[in-house]
């Protein structure tokens, strides 16, 4: 067996057909990550002029030593131990040449699926390649409960051929249910709106990544925003003020007639009502003249095979719409159509109430996803010593801790 350099054409028509296919071992993405500083390799493994595995190889060059890193993994089979040794093997050999350190994966495998409601935890087979890889000479690193790897280790999946408005939370239809009372509608967004969905976000990137994704996936990136069409906000908000006042005048009759608790009650919550709606009256009016059809929130979505992915997103914590809510329920009844899965994000793997992560873990199961576990990261160590010095300066995780989590 040989490791070869492959052509772009080579590299994607190998990719397109590998069960491990996902967007970030793609010619898009490694265009992406060249505009943020790293070069890139095509590499594969060939027997006889069979190509066995490839993977994406970026590379980085920085002051003090230089890395590879295989986003979501090598695609090779992970089962065929001589695959696996030897695709290692031969990368070593590779990259030593070129005074590499260390080349780091994070396949994206499963080996876990945890229950969205009680967070139990349901391990498969695929857990056992944790110890095939450590045998065959891959450095496991230490598992993560947030965010400190380059990838979150727990990830949320919408299957869009079977969800829909019953199966989510309680919490969130009451939440979707108000918002949709704002006059909240979805639209595609354009690159020249990038900039004011930028505002929205909160991230430590810069605007120009947002432009090279924009750029490097082409046709398979889609801007979708949130706008508030306040002409609908003020109808329905009129309307639900009317129905209340009905009620709430029929409500004084019968307090004038009884002296029932519970009637008084009643008039009280519908005073109250009424106070809430006319408080909405006044905010819609206001935006109507101010902001109509400002962008409440946003998402950059990544269509890849049958999958599409939330890269990034946020809302205006300016505006109290739930437009949150709104967005993700829009994103899923966009999609779900031409996609098979809407992949949501990361999540904690820690599940506890205390946890500084619960309220985006509730947030997201509230959209009864699949939540599964992923293998974690390994390091394919090439210069030992040199890599020892770094893990203990913190270096290494100095200069990783750069890339972000997406």
């Amino acid at each position: 067996m040989e490791l070869v350099e492959l052509t772009n054409e080579e590299f994607s028509s190998y990719a397109k057909n590998n069960p491990l296919n996902n967007y970030m071992q793609s010619l898009n993405y490694a265009k992406l990550e060249k505009e943020r500083g790293y070069s890139y390799d095509f590499i594969g493994l060939k027997d006889n002029g069979k190509l066995l595995g490839a993977s994406l190889i970026l590379t980085k060059s920085t002051p003090l030593f230089k890395y590879g890193y295989a986003p979501k993994g090598f695609l090779i089979n992970y089962y065929d131990e001589n695959i696996v040794k030897t695709f290692k093997e031969k990368i070593i050999e590779f990259y030593k040449s070129k005074d590499f350190v260390f080349i780091k994966i994070n396949p994206e495998i499963v080996v876990a699926k945890i229950d969205n409601k009680t967070y139990e935890l349901d391990t498969n087979p695929n857990i056992k390649l944790k110890e095939d890889l450590e045998e065959a000479g891959y450095k496991k690193l230490k598992d993560n409960l947030y965010f400190e790897s380059i990838c979150p280790r727990f990830n949320a999946y919408i299957n869009l051929k079977n969800t829909n408005f019953a199966n989510y939370s309680k919490v969130n239809r009451n939440k979707l249910t108000n918002s949709k009372r704002k006059g909240l509608y979805l639209e595609k967004g354009t690159f020249e709106e990038l900039e004011e969905f930028y505002n929205i976000i909160e991230t430590d990137k810069d605007i120009g990544y947002y432009k090279y994704l924009f750029d490097s996936f082409e046709n398979n990136v889609d801007l979708l925003l949130v706008k508030v069409d306040y002409d609908k906000y003020i109808q329905n908000t009129q309307k639900r003020y009317d129905d209340e006042q009905n009620k709430n005048s029929l409500y004084s009759e019968i307090i004038h007639r009884s002296q029932n608790k519970a009637d008084l009650n009643r008039k009280m919550e519908s005073d109250a009502v009424l106070c809430i709606l006319k408080n909405e009256l006044i905010v819609a009016t206001k935006g109507l003249k101010e902001t109509n059809n400002s962008i409440v929130a946003g998402a950059l979505i990544v269509k890849h095979g049958n999958r599409a992915h939330i890269i990034e997103n946020g809302f205006n914590r300016k505006y109290k719409y739930n437009q949150n809510y709104f967005l993700y329920d829009a994103i899923i009844n966009y999609y779900k159509d031409n996609y098979t899965f809407l992949d949501i994000g990361g999540i904690s793997g820690d599940f506890n109430k205390d946890s500084p992560y619960y309220g985006l873990t509730r947030f997201k199961c509230g959209f009864n996803p699949d939540i599964y576990e992923y293998i974690g990261e390994f390091d394919i160590v090439i210069n030992e010593k040199k890599y020892n010095r770094l893990l203990k300066s913190g270096k290494l995780a100095q200069e990783l801790n750069k890339r972000g989590t997406k």
